[in-house]
């Protein structure tokens, strides 16, 4: 039995929490809510609550983790001297602890609105989210760690259409850069039982449907409304290739269309 350490356990923690804990393993949480640590425990997870802004110290120490997946967020609403103190709290949090292998969750949303194609190997940092390369930058620095990319996600009460209902679409034409949470789970789970060859991967199907389809689909799937009116407004069209973590695990995704959501 592996023992998890899920830092700040949202949705995709969450996620991934149930199912490692229906493999039969330990899980360990951290999050922000103590109501939300009351549910958490009652469901079989370990559950802290803890503020990285406030505070390096876990109290942790004397546990040994196999695995740390890490979804404390780099959000834009935050400045950048926020998100300084932020990830030096979690940076010494983690430098105490004994793990094998620490995952980042971090977000495509590092790479520039560029009409073009990116994979992991775009190293333009002047071009990127400052707020997601400061937080990259001081979690790469801890060893055994590897950064996870993430497109825009979907799955369970999260439908495309639902947000698009009788609104207008200005982004129909855009390329879909997203991902299916139940892929997202089972690529966490073999990244960190397998082993990675890259320090970074996009985590995106392996097509990339115009969004206008993505919400006629889910819509018609769903029963939602469709948006008022599409009307086409976008400046830029990127597509980002997420093929090299599916080639190293030998991953066939679940869902390799956001039209399949």
């Amino acid at each position: 039995m592996a023992h998890f350490l899920i830092l700040g356990c949202g949705w995709v923690g969450e996620a991934f929490a149930q199912l490692a804990l229906d493999r039969g393993q330990e899980v360990t949480v951290t999050v922000t809510s103590a109501e939300k640590a009351q549910r958490l425990q009652a469901q079989g997870v370990n559950a802290l609550v803890h503020d990285f802004d406030q505070s390096a110290d876990l109290l942790l120490k004397d546990l040994r983790f196999d695995y740390v997946l890490n979804s404390i967020p780099a959000s834009k609403k935050n400045d950048l001297p926020t998100l300084e103190n932020r990830f030096q709290n979690l940076y010494h949090a983690l430098e105490g602890l004994t793990y094998q292998k620490h995952i980042y969750l971090s977000s495509i949303g590092i790479y520039p609105e560029q009409s073009r194609s990116f994979d992991e190997s775009f190293a333009v940092e002047e071009e990127m989210s400052k707020h997601l390369l400061l937080a990259e930058r001081k979690m790469r620095s801890l060893s055994q760690t590897v950064v996870y990319r993430l497109g825009g996600l979907f799955g369970q009460q999260r439908i495309f259409a639902k947000y698009f209902q009788g609104k207008v679409c200005q982004t129909g034409q855009q390329s879909a850069n997203f991902i299916h949470l139940d892929d997202v789970a089972q690529l966490m789970w073999l990244g960190f039982t397998q082993s990675l060859t890259h320090a970074t991967y996009n985590l995106v199907c392996p097509q990339h449907p115009k969004k206008e389809a993505v919400i006629r689909a889910s819509a018609a799937k769903y029963g939602y409304d469709l948006p008022a009116i599409f009307e086409e407004d976008a400046s830029y069209d990127k597509v980002i290739i997420g093929e090299r973590i599916a080639r190293e695990l030998s991953y066939t995704f679940v869902y390799p269309s956001p039209l399949d959501f």
